[in-house]
């Protein structure tokens, strides 16, 4: 072998790597024990806001000194190979950027009713196609206006410089899309800004291809609540003059009278059959007397409520005796510093009738036109204990656009006021600076507006003039909340809504239950392949076995490089790797047994052995590579997690096996003599050899064998049906655990009757104390509100169930209690867009088998031949699937089985490219043998590697069946029964499909 040098150096140079950047991960994990110790509590459990808060204090602290450098552990974990979300438990959200808003602000009149009617119209297509929202408006807008041109709806002069008369809708369109696509980037970019600041959490945020959605990982995170505040808040802050009470006084005296009026005509209908037309009468003259005394209402109210108050809060007291409507609304206060000022407060519960009223166009005609009012997040606590917000009316000005907004804050940081309260600090940039020194010098004794989302924050009285753009913002903070909110003005408003349509949450105990049982799948797994390849090819399986560890120890190397996240799926691949790893070996291996079986010395041998067996592996990588690729494509979250670990395993394995391997084997073989390398034991000396099978001619038993499983197995799902996950009919789901053994049918009927007989599935799910219930219930509405309602009926219904008490976030389940250890939600177009995802990336995946194998053999009927089988060994699967479930086995069709079907396509076709680089070697030697005696001996020469390979991934993925948790259950049975099928499949139905093709072909 040329270049061992090189090979050996770059085996060094990869490993020491691999022992850098793995030694992050070991800070980082003696970090999180130190925090975890620290947030223990006395009872065994952990606090987990505490062990947050402990290793955000010293995220800038020194914790890793390699004494030429150093590194803070918010540094360690830029390097870090985190854990996914399965296990150690944290959150999962898919946000929809909202492309509705951009559509409305590009258009001429954002009201008109024909974009508006094409919205709604667009949003219901999407949901049913799954279609890109700009591309579905189009279509819905040209239905109801077929003859109008989008020119005309857009062209304005915002946009004169994009869109005129004389665009096309093509190019409409065009600009539509840029805009959107432009907003999707923009919100990336803020929402990168803002979870970077999360603490020392590593989020892992990116963007679904094609779509308008952004997909954010937080592992390790349980507050929810906060997470949902962080990603979906607007944060547009916005600063506004504002209207004293005296200068829209006449517009409350209005509302008075209006009101007074309103309630004596409904008296009035009331009593209008016991009433004479003189009573009736006397009544209008009484309104109208009252009307007419309202007039002086600043006079009566003012004078009353200055005789009352007395305090130096205005919280303190309250006018107890007005009576009308006016002031059964409102709370009206005089600063106590300055008397000509007013303030209006109203209660919580009276606030929606409130906004009824304003809203009304009789009272806005009333009121100046440029006037808006908006309520303060803040409550006063008055003396009768009532708590009550103020009313704040904003003047817009003549353009109703904000003179200063948070587009000029260049800093924001958390801090205390002078009341040691939290508040926000904020400077501004030069133009903010100008302009806030210009606000504040031209409302000196008049108030300022600091407004956050439509909501005050707060409504100063401004002293003096402000220079140099220094600013804060005090209100009803928690510290928490004041360096959330500073992190999100430092980050900057998002440019247009966005919506949660997809969310996962696993607790940490479902995480550590994960971890556990992937750790143990790997380490079975890899025994019992270590110890099989040892009995089988002797001193040859113990080199095969160290290129094995070396292949293991760089992919978890190279991850921890790419900072990537290892997931349940990815342990899964790790553990698939350590199966098909060990395919090159044994592809050498039989070769050089072939030569050894010839009189070839071992040295020759070996290098017939990896030169003939080279183009096999080759293809076999390559094809397995082309799958792993598409599920890294196509794929989102632990499919993506599973393809990263597999295309890293692959190229690993080749190294590892093809030169890594020679260089050992070459190396002893030279240094000893002949018996110093052996690749067989008395066991395996001649087993799988001189067969002599005619597998040609028992191709038509396959065909009607394999027929007949794929007719009854669809005939199941046809009247069964399947059991799909919530990933592919949307809906709501929770892991609840229980401290006895639980009852899903109990559960089922119960949850039915609360979900209002919404479609609702109980099942368990690992332990008979652990249950997966999933529900449609309100799966239409997107909002948190809706997430929280629909949360909080499972919990109640449980509990009237089982008597059982909810304990949140519980880390051991106590007698008579419960708890939620993991949710999740899929919006139906989610699910819908996973459903065509999954048909897109099968298709995709066997075209390009199809045209790999046409470049790599030349022969159409074999390309013909690999995607019949592949399509067979897809629907024995699915079959498996429908007949197990008939047996009470329900395993779920979800995203994790998607990539286990394309993972068999992948084993599958490497298994036939052996076959079939065989036949290709038979018959490029011009033998006289007719094509089926050829085929058939090429099958037969194969057999042995075919079986060997079956035989040591079979024991991996069965190890992943039995250890691998009810996460990787169904992934596990399908890979089990497609590897059975894709080694039957390239003997029986590839093969033989390709030849019958080819008998026209001599």
């Amino acid at each position: 072998m040329r270049n061992k040098g090189f090979v050996i150096f770059l085996t060094v140079l990869i490993s020491l790597l691999c022992i850098y950047y793995l030694s992050f991960t070991v800070v980082a994990t003696q970090v999180k024990e130190n925090a975890q110790e620290f947030a223990t509590r006395s009872d065994g459990t952990v606090d987990f806001a505490k062990q947050d808060a402990y290793l955000d204090s010293i995220s800038d602290e020194t914790v890793y000194n390699l004494g030429v450098t150093q590194f803070t552990y918010r540094e360690v974990q830029n390097y870090t190979l985190n854990l996914g979300l399965d296990l150690q438990g944290g959150m999962h959200v898919t946000l929809a950027v909202s492309p509705v808003e951009i559509v409305k602000s590009l258009a001429v009149d954002p009201e008109e009713p024909a974009v508006n009617i094409a919205i709604e119209k667009a949003n219901e297509i999407q949901k049913e196609t799954g279609e890109n929202f700009v591309s579905a408006f189009r279509k819905a807008f040209k239905e109801d206006n077929p003859n109008t041109p989008l020119a005309d709806i857009f062209a304005s002069a915002a946009n004169r410089e994009r869109i005129d008369f004389n665009s096309t809708d093509e190019q409409v369109i065009e600009v539509i899309n840029e805009e959107v696509k432009g907003a999707i980037e923009r919100a990336e970019e803020i929402l990168k800004k803002r979870l970077d600041r999360f603490g020392t959490t590593q989020p892992n945020i990116q963007r679904v291809a094609g779509t308008e959605r952004i997909q954010i990982e937080l592992p390790g995170v349980q507050n929810k609540e906060r997470v949902r505040n962080i990603v979906s808040g607007v944060a547009k802050l916005e600063f506004w003059e504002v209207y004293e009470f005296s200068e829209i006084q006449d517009g409350f005296t209005y509302i008075d009278q209006v009101l007074r009026t309103e309630q004596k005509e409904e008296d009035t209908e009331d009593d209008l059959d016991a009433l004479t037309q003189d009573d009736v009468a006397a009544d209008n003259d009484t309104t109208t007397e009252e009307v007419a005394s309202v007039d002086s209402l600043s006079d009566t109210t003012t004078s009353s409520l200055e005789e009352e108050l007395a305090s130096e809060d205005p919280s303190d007291s309250l006018a107890q005796t007005a009576t009308s409507p006016l002031q059964e609304l409102f709370t009206i206060v005089p600063d106590q510093r300055n008397r000509n000022r007013y303030y209006i407060y109203a209660q919580v519960e009276d606030t929606a009738r409130i906004n009824e009223v304003l809203s009304r166009k009789d009272i806005l005609n009333v009121f100046p036109n440029d006037i808006q009012f908006a309520w303060t997040t803040e409550f006063v606590e008055f003396q009768d204990g009532s708590k009550q917000l103020e009313l704040i009316a904003l003047q817009l000005g003549r353009r109703k656009m904000p003179k200063l907004t948070g587009e000029a804050i260049e800093n924001a940081t958390q801090t205390l006021n002078e009341r040691q309260s939290p508040a926000v600090s904020m400077s501004m940039n030069p133009e903010g600076a100008r302009i806030w020194r210009e606000m504040t010098g031209n409302n000196i004794n008049r108030r300022i507006a600091i407004v956050l989302d439509d909501y005050v924050l707060s409504a100063p009285n401004v002293t003096q003039e402000i220079a140099g753009g220094q600013s804060s913002i005090s209100g009803n903070f928690e510290i928490q909340e004041a360096a959330d909110l500073a992190n999100m003005l430092k980050a900057g408003a998002l440019p247009a809504p966005v919506k949660i349509v997809e969310e996962a949450i696993i607790g940490p105990t479902l995480g550590k239950k994960a971890q556990n049982q992937g750790l143990i799948s790997i380490f079975v797994g890899l025994g019992l392949v270590l110890i099989f390849v040892v009995m089988y090819y002797a001193k040859g399986g113990l080199v095969a076995n160290l290129a094995l560890i070396f292949n293991i120890f760089f992919v978890i190397g190279i991850l921890a490089q790419l900072n990537a996240a290892l997931t349940l799926p990815g342990i899964a691949g790790i553990v698939l790797t350590i199966g098909m790893a060990i395919d090159a070996n044994v592809l050498i291996f039989e070769r050089i047994r072939e030569e050894l079986r010839n009189g070839v010395s071992l040295l020759k041998a070996i290098d017939n052995g990896y030169g003939k067996a080279w183009s096999s592996i080759v293809d076999a990588n390559v094809t397995t590579f082309i799958i792993a690729v598409v599920l890294y494509v196509i794929g989102t979250g632990p499919v993506k997690g599973f393809a990263i670990t597999l295309i890293i395993g692959i190229i690993s394995s080749f190294f590892s096996a093809v030169f890594i391997s020679r260089v050992i084997i070459e190396k002893i073989a030279n240094k000893h003599n002949e018996k110093s390398m052996t690749f067989s034991t008395p066991f395996s000396k001649n087993l799988f050899t001189n067969f002599n099978i005619d597998f040609l001619g028992k191709r038509k038993t396959a065909y009607i064998t394999s027929a007949a499983v794929i007719i009854i197995g669809l005939g199941v799902v046809f009247t069964s049906g399947l059991n799909f996950g919530v990933d592919f009919t949307g809906g709501r789901s929770y892991v609840v655990a229980f401290d006895e053994p639980a009852s899903p049918t109990n559960l089922k009927t119960g949850l039915m009757k609360k979900f209002d007989g919404k479609s609702t599935e109980a099942k368990l799910y690992d332990a008979n104390n652990v249950v997966k219930i999933t529900t449609s219930y309100l799966i239409d509405d997107e909002s948190i509100e809706a997430d929280e309602q629909v949360e909080n009926k499972l919990i109640e219904g449980i509990s009237e169930i089982t008597g059982s008490e909810f304990k949140a976030n519980a880390q051991q389940i106590e007698a008579g209690t419960f708890t939620i250890q993991s949710s999740s939600k899929v919006d139906p177009s989610i699910a819908e867009d996973i459903k065509n995802t999954s048909w897109e990336s099968g298709i995709l995946a066997l075209v390009l088998i199809f045209l790999y194998i046409l470049v790599r053999f030349r022969r159409w009927q074999f390309s013909a031949g690999a995607v019949v089988a592949l399509f067979h060994d897809t629907l024995i699967v699915i079959s498996a699937f429908a007949i197990a479930g008939l047996f009470g086995f329900q395993f779920e069709i979800d995203q994790v089985f998607v990539a286990a079907i394309l993972t068999i396509i992948g084993y599958s076709i490497n298994d036939t490219v052996v076959v079939f680089d065989r036949i290709r070697e038979s018959l490029g030697m011009k033998s006289a043998k007719d094509l089926n005696t050829n085929v058939n001996g090429a099958i037969n020469d194969t057999l042995s590697r075919t079986l060997m390979t079956s035989m040591t991934t079979l024991l991996v993925v069965l190890v992943l069946l039995i250890f691998g948790g009810e996460v990787l259950r169904g992934f596990s049975f399908a890979l089990f029964i497609g590897i059975l099928i894709g080694t039957y499949s390239s003997v029986f139905v590839a093969t033989p499909v390709a030849v019958d093709l080819s008998k026209e072909d001599k």
